[in-house]
Protein backbone atom coordinates (compact mmCIF):
# COMPACT_ATOMS: atom_id res chain seq x y z
CA UNK A 1 0.00 0.00 0.00
CA UNK A 2 1.44 2.81 -0.98
CA UNK A 3 1.55 6.85 1.33
CA UNK A 4 -1.01 8.58 -0.98
CA UNK A 5 -3.63 5.53 0.04
CA UNK A 6 -3.26 5.85 3.60
CA UNK A 7 -3.19 9.87 3.12
CA UNK A 8 -6.61 9.38 0.97
CA UNK A 9 -8.10 6.72 3.59
CA UNK A 10 -7.84 8.94 6.62
CA UNK A 11 -8.29 12.61 4.68
CA UNK A 12 -11.47 11.50 3.11
CA UNK A 13 -13.50 10.99 5.60
CA UNK A 14 -12.11 14.26 7.00
CA UNK A 15 -13.57 15.87 4.21
CA UNK A 16 -16.79 13.86 4.23
CA UNK A 17 -17.86 14.55 7.40
CA UNK A 18 -17.26 18.21 6.94
CA UNK A 19 -19.19 18.26 4.15
CA UNK A 20 -22.08 16.30 5.54
CA UNK A 21 -21.79 18.47 8.82
CA UNK A 22 -22.49 21.48 7.09
CA UNK A 23 -25.54 19.91 5.62
CA UNK A 24 -27.47 18.78 8.23
CA UNK A 25 -26.25 22.23 10.02
CA UNK A 26 -28.00 24.07 7.14
CA UNK A 27 -30.85 22.23 7.84
CA UNK A 28 -30.93 22.80 11.49
CA UNK A 29 -31.47 26.72 10.59
CA UNK A 30 -33.77 25.97 8.11
CA UNK A 31 -35.83 24.74 11.17
CA UNK A 32 -35.33 28.10 12.91
CA UNK A 33 -38.53 29.85 11.35
CA UNK A 34 -38.28 33.77 12.13
CA UNK A 35 -39.80 35.54 14.91
CA UNK A 36 -43.16 36.50 13.83
CA UNK A 37 -44.85 39.89 16.60
CA UNK A 38 -48.35 41.05 16.21
CA UNK A 39 -47.18 44.38 16.67
CA UNK A 40 -43.87 46.56 17.21
CA UNK A 41 -44.72 46.78 21.14
CA UNK A 42 -44.12 42.82 21.23
CA UNK A 43 -40.89 43.26 19.63
CA UNK A 44 -39.81 45.67 21.34
CA UNK A 45 -40.17 43.71 24.48
CA UNK A 46 -38.91 40.94 22.76
CA UNK A 47 -36.00 42.18 21.92
CA UNK A 48 -35.48 44.00 25.82
CA UNK A 49 -36.32 40.66 27.57
CA UNK A 50 -33.92 38.76 25.32
CA UNK A 51 -31.18 41.19 25.98
CA UNK A 52 -31.99 41.10 30.13
CA UNK A 53 -31.65 37.29 30.45
CA UNK A 54 -28.87 35.32 30.80
CA UNK A 55 -28.18 31.91 28.45
CA UNK A 56 -27.89 29.38 30.44
CA UNK A 57 -25.59 27.51 28.24
CA UNK A 58 -22.72 30.66 27.21
CA UNK A 59 -23.58 32.45 30.79
CA UNK A 60 -21.86 35.06 29.41
CA UNK A 61 -24.44 36.38 26.84
CA UNK A 62 -27.55 37.13 26.94
CA UNK A 63 -30.42 35.12 25.11
CA UNK A 64 -30.33 37.66 21.96
CA UNK A 65 -26.84 36.92 20.92
CA UNK A 66 -26.08 33.21 21.80
CA UNK A 67 -26.58 30.65 19.07
CA UNK A 68 -27.06 27.85 22.19
CA UNK A 69 -30.07 25.25 20.64
CA UNK A 70 -31.23 26.29 24.23
CA UNK A 71 -31.26 29.83 23.94
CA UNK A 72 -33.01 29.15 20.83
CA UNK A 73 -35.36 27.40 22.42
CA UNK A 74 -36.24 30.44 25.29
CA UNK A 75 -36.60 32.80 22.61
CA UNK A 76 -39.05 30.15 21.50
CA UNK A 77 -40.84 30.45 24.68
CA UNK A 78 -40.66 34.00 25.50
CA UNK A 79 -42.01 35.05 21.99
CA UNK A 80 -45.15 32.00 23.07
CA UNK A 81 -45.88 33.73 26.39
CA UNK A 82 -45.45 37.24 24.68
CA UNK A 83 -48.23 36.10 22.24
CA UNK A 84 -50.47 34.36 24.17
CA UNK A 85 -50.50 38.19 26.82
CA UNK A 86 -48.36 37.22 30.13
CA UNK A 87 -46.80 40.66 31.59
CA UNK A 88 -42.81 40.60 31.17
CA UNK A 89 -42.59 40.37 35.07
CA UNK A 90 -44.71 36.88 34.29
CA UNK A 91 -42.20 35.33 31.81
CA UNK A 92 -39.60 36.67 34.05
CA UNK A 93 -40.99 34.87 36.94
CA UNK A 94 -41.52 31.73 34.98
CA UNK A 95 -37.86 31.64 33.88
CA UNK A 96 -36.68 32.39 37.72
CA UNK A 97 -38.98 29.81 38.49
CA UNK A 98 -37.48 26.98 35.88
CA UNK A 99 -33.91 27.93 36.04
CA UNK A 100 -33.40 30.20 38.97
CA UNK A 101 -31.66 34.26 39.66
CA UNK A 102 -29.09 33.47 37.65
CA UNK A 103 -30.77 33.48 34.63
CA UNK A 104 -31.43 37.13 35.19
CA UNK A 105 -28.34 39.46 34.40
CA UNK A 106 -29.58 41.74 37.23
CA UNK A 107 -30.46 39.31 39.95
CA UNK A 108 -32.53 40.95 43.11
CA UNK A 109 -31.00 41.14 46.27
CA UNK A 110 -31.93 38.91 49.00
CA UNK A 111 -30.76 35.86 50.80
CA UNK A 112 -28.89 33.71 48.34
CA UNK A 113 -27.33 36.58 46.05
CA UNK A 114 -26.57 38.90 48.79
CA UNK A 115 -22.76 37.83 48.08
CA UNK A 116 -22.61 38.18 44.38
CA UNK A 117 -23.85 42.24 45.15
CA UNK A 118 -21.69 42.93 48.11
CA UNK A 119 -18.10 41.35 46.92
CA UNK A 120 -17.79 44.33 44.65
CA UNK A 121 -17.47 46.57 47.45
CA UNK A 122 -15.92 44.60 49.42
CA UNK A 123 -13.10 43.60 47.31
CA UNK A 124 -12.81 47.73 46.58
CA UNK A 125 -12.77 48.21 50.33
CA UNK A 126 -9.80 45.53 50.90
CA UNK A 127 -7.80 47.07 48.01
CA UNK A 128 -8.06 50.41 49.32
CA UNK A 129 -7.00 49.00 52.94
CA UNK A 130 -3.93 47.43 50.73
CA UNK A 131 -2.87 50.37 48.87
CA UNK A 132 -3.13 52.62 52.19
CA UNK A 133 -1.43 50.43 54.06
CA UNK A 134 1.02 49.79 51.70
CA UNK A 135 1.95 53.48 51.05
CA UNK A 136 2.11 54.32 54.51
CA UNK A 137 4.75 51.96 55.77
CA UNK A 138 6.83 52.90 52.54
CA UNK A 139 6.94 56.36 54.14
CA UNK A 140 7.64 55.22 57.53
CA UNK A 141 11.08 53.05 56.26
CA UNK A 142 14.03 55.62 57.50
CA UNK A 143 15.76 57.19 54.74
CA UNK A 144 19.54 55.37 55.51
CA UNK A 145 18.20 52.53 55.00
CA UNK A 146 17.13 53.31 51.47
CA UNK A 147 20.44 55.14 50.42
CA UNK A 148 22.92 53.71 48.54
CA UNK A 149 25.99 53.19 49.86
CA UNK A 150 28.74 55.75 49.57
CA UNK A 151 31.12 55.47 46.41
CA UNK A 152 34.20 54.25 47.97
CA UNK A 153 33.28 51.48 49.88
CA UNK A 154 32.18 48.43 49.39
CA UNK A 155 29.22 46.46 51.75
CA UNK A 156 30.39 43.92 53.79
CA UNK A 157 33.92 45.56 54.30
CA UNK A 158 35.77 47.34 56.94
CA UNK A 159 38.36 49.75 56.24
Amino acid sequence: MSSLDTKLRIVLPAILLIFFGHLTSGLVLAQQEPLVFENPEQERRFADLTEELRCLVCQNQNLADSDAPLAHDLRQEIHEMLMAGHSDDEIKGFLVDRYGDFVLYRPPVKGNTLLLWLMPGVLLVIGALTLFTAVRRRAQVPESDTAPPPSGSRPGRDS
